[in-house]
């Protein structure tokens, strides 16, 4: 992803972008929380662009990436001869990123033993290399993330509590996609013109009904499933609308949660139609078929009660699984008042 992918409006992200404009500007350390796909490099990105150090260098390490053998020469550098293979000085990631910014991701994954040096480096703004003696002084603005709970870390003693401490000055939560459901459009449809654009397609458009799904799929994968599906669809699309198989995907995934050892009979996913059904489905049992509500299955569907309802009886969603009779109309609108 680019800088150019902070797209969106809906109030999660209008805040979260105010929140890149507060913490830019200062050399505050920075601590990005967020589920898998949210985007958490692209948002460190964009405050090292917005700061000061935008002209110097933006330099990421993925401490789960790197075995833990080998993250400490990664972030400190090693002198010739520090072990066997070190044939020449090397600098680490925390010296090519001086008076730049340095981001750590998937910061939960730092070996407990390397957490005190890289607190002390952090505090002091100094270290040294593996096999050195001279200390090395560096400017280094930090950007953390994680998919993780770090605090619960610190209380089951899996992330030292200094370290954590020092990271989370200015904490930043990203919303996953389902909670930002009014930015799915605008981010479909930018990522269509780009891979478009890149594989020399002239796709012009999204089928409304397509868009329709993605609006209501739960992208437990976040943007980055939604970038990867829409990659997919402009590989298989050949003329200037967006090919309906683009939601095969999507529809599997479906049909692997619907199937489960419950009361109702398992539900074939043929059409979209049947994955619309499936989702609704899920979400009612989900919410002990309570339609409305804060906690209701509107709600997690990110509709109107009345829409929810509508569609409901479109599909033929009338009974819950473990009622013998059918739902009516009048018993329907009890449930309303009640969740009301």
């Amino acid at each position: 992803m680019a800088i150019t992918e902070l797209i969106g409006s809906s109030p999660r992200f209008r805040a979260l972008l105010n929140d890149i404009d507060m913490v830019a500007p200062v050399d505050s350390a920075v601590l990005i929380q967020g589920e898998t796909g949210t985007g958490k490099e692209v948002i460190a990105r964009a405050i090292h662009e917005a700061s000061p150090r935008r002209k110097n260098r933006f330099v990421a390490l993925n401490c789960a990436a790197i075995p833990g053998t080998l993250l400490e020469s990664e972030l400190f550098g090693y002198e010739r001869g520090a072990f066997t293979g070190a044939v020449n000085q090397t600098i680490g990631r925390l010296q090519s990123a001086d008076r730049g910014t340095l981001f750590l991701d998937e910061i939960g994954d730092l070996p407990l033993e390397l957490q005190p040096k890289i607190l002390r480096a952090l505090q002091e703004k100094q270290f040294e290399r593996l096999g050195g003696g001279n200390t090395i002084k560096v400017d280094v603005r930090i950007i953390a993330a994680t998919n993780q709970n770090l605090a619960r870390m610190v209380q089951e003693r899996k992330f030292r509590a200094d370290l954590y401490y020092r990271l989370n000055v200015f904490s930043m939560a990203l919303p996953p996609l389902r909670e930002r459901r009014e930015d799915i459009r605008p981010l479909a449809e930018y990522f269509v013109e780009k891979f478009a654009r890149q594989q020399g397609n002239a796709i012009q458009r999204i089928p409304e009904d397509v868009m329709e799904a993605f609006q209501e799929h739960r992208w437990p994968g976040n943007v980055r499933e939604l970038q990867n599906v829409i990659e997919r669809g402009v590989i298989v699309t050949t003329g200037p609308t967006m090919s309906r198989q683009i939601l095969a995907p999507l529809n599997r995934k479906d049909v692997i949660h619907e199937v489960t050892p419950e009361v109702d009979a398992p539900i074939d996913v043929r059409t979209l139609a049947d994955a619309e059904r499936a989702h609704i489905m899920r979400t009612l049992r989900e919410t002990n078929w309570i339609v409305g509500g804060a906690r209701g299955a509107a709600a997690q569907l990110g509709l109107a009660r009345t829409t929810l309802i509508a569609r409901m009886k479109r599909l033929g969603i009338s009974s819950p699984p473990s009622s013998s009779g059918r739902l009516t109309l009048s018993t329907m609108r009890a449930m309303e008042a009640v969740s009301a």
